[in-house]
Parts: C-alpha cells; structure tokens; sequence
C-alpha cells in the first residue's frame, strides 16, 4: 500500500488532486485509517489514475470520465466520443498553426523592413490569359482566410480537369474580386490554371463533346469547370515571392513601399502566378502581379 504522497508522487500528480477525486467518488483510496483519517492506495489503482489522466487531457469532463470507466458508456458512444474529440483536437492545432504562421510572417515583415532591395520589382504589361477556373468566397483578404480556400479549389480543379483530358498549358493563376455588396470583407477566390482552346477542342473531341462549344455555358458545366479569359494589366508592379503562401505578407508589404514610394498607387487586388509548385512548399516561387496606376 501506499501513502497519497507516494501514490501521488508514482502517479505524477498531486496530493490534492487525488484528495478532490476521493471527494467525487472518482477514484477512493484502497484503505482509509479510521482513527487518523490517512489515505493509503493500492499499486493496481494506478491503472485507473492513469485511464483518469488520459481522458482528462482528451478534454472529457470529470463526470464523462466516471461513465466512461464504469462503463456507463457503450463502446459505440465511445468510439463517437473519441471520434469527435479527435476532429475537435485535430481543429484546434489547425488552427494554432494557423496562427503561428501569421506571427511568423508578422515577425518577418519587421525583420525586412529596409532591407529588402528595391530591384526586384519590376513594372510590365501582361497579356490576356484562358484560363480554367473554379471559384470560392474567403472571408478576408488575409492569408490566413484565403488559404484555407484556394488550397481546396486547385485540388478539386486539378482532378476536374484530368477527368477532362485536359492538360495545362502554363502556371496557375489566382486572382481576386470584392464579394457582393454586404458580405463585409470577403472576397471572391478565382483558382484558375492555364489552358488553350486547341486543348480544350481535342479533349472535347475525345469526349465526344461538340468541340465548337469550347467557353459557351453549356461546355463550362459540362466539364464542371469554368473557361474564361482573364483580360491582361495595362500596367502591374511585380515581384517574385519564394516560399509558401501563407509567409507572402514581407513580400507583398514590400511590394506596397515600393508602389507608394515610386509614384503609383494600386488599382485593384494583385494576382498571384505559381511558377514553381513543388511538394515541398518552401520551394514555391510565385510572381505577384499588382495592377498599379500613376498616383
């Protein structure tokens, strides 16, 4: 038998702890002596101590651990417990890490402040594109909203299109527009990816689709994608950005001292042209387009 300082100390918790879950029923001691009211446990109750411990940090309150050791609780509704608590914890770290990534690319903005070289950004023209594209609502402009979107809609758009037959022709490109009027400041998500309409024809042919019907209405919902044509930048401020999207703040604050301070103001939200996607998202280069005119 041991003293509830011993048992304490074996189970790593405290003496009081294991004071408030004799008090609750939730686990007595093996022995109490009835003259000086001392506590003493038996080896095996560490078993239980540990089940306590484990549900506990599982987020179960006091009294579903109770049930779930007396088995007052099926196995089905367990499995649906843990099951849940398991989508909630697996949230809960998305959402941390979410959050991590914003500190960090907040961290890293203050760190390039002035030290970021004003050659890297160059003033082009860009030219129309066809575009395949699905679209989304995020609910700001912020990393940490439109990611959650975007990542989802290429995915989809990627297997959208190889149900089609059809193959890219060139880098993605994203690009963004206010939402309706009274949707605060959410915006509309384009996730499109570069197609010809030669492609387009021949895939249509192989799918014994009217190939003449390649950009109509009819076509579009036919292959569960959207064809549009994405009309070029008079005039964009461009920068490439290296790394993922969700560290794209440095870059595009840069972007907006270089724009303030050179004569030009924005015109419009800036597009984002993938140029280089491999799995690992440290290797992405992506080119920012900010549409810009003389200020």
């Amino acid at each position: 038998m041991f003293t509830i300082g011993d048992f304490a100390r074996y189970g790593r918790v405290s003496a009081r702890m294991l004071r408030h879950y004799d008090a609750i029923g939730l686990l007595p001691p093996a022995r109490t002596d009835p003259v000086t009211g001392y506590r003493f446990y038996a080896a095996g109750q560490l078993a239980r101590l540990n089940r306590i411990i484990a549900l506990k940090d599982l987020g179960f309150g006091l009294q579903q651990v109770a049930a779930i050791l007396d088995e007052r609780v099926d196995a089905a509704e367990l499995r649906g417990m843990l099951r849940l608590r398991r989508a909630e914890l697996a949230a809960e770290r998305s959402a941390a890490e979410a959050r991590l990534a914003q500190v960090e690319a907040r961290l890293r903005s203050i760190e390039s402040e002035g030290h970021m070289s004003v050659d890297d950004v160059v003033l082009k023209r860009t030219e129309p594109v066809l575009l395949a594209e699905l679209r989304g609502t995020a609910a700001s402009y912020g990393p940490e909203d439109i990611g959650p979107v975007i990542a989802p809609l290429y995915a989809e758009l990627g297997r959208r299109l190889a149900a089609a037959g059809v193959s890219a022709a060139g880098p993605g490109l994203a690009y963004y527009e206010d939402a309706p009027e009274g949707a605060g400041d959410a915006v509309v998500v384009h996730a499109g990816c570069q197609v010809t309409r030669e492609e387009l024809a021949r895939a249509a042919r192989e799918r014994g689709d009217d190939p003449g019907a390649v950009g109509s209405a009819a076509d579009r919902t036919g292959r569960g994608f959207d064809v549009v044509t994405l009309p070029g930048l008079d005039l964009a401020a461009t920068v490439v950005h290296r790394g993922p999207m969700s560290r794209i703040m440095p870059t595009a604050q840069h972007l907006a001292r270089w724009i303030d301070g050179n004569g030009y103001r924005s015109a419009g939200y800036a597009r984002e042209l993938y140029l280089e996607c491999p799995e690992d998202q440290e290797g992405w280069v992506t080119e920012i387009q900010e549409p810009v005119v003389r200020a």
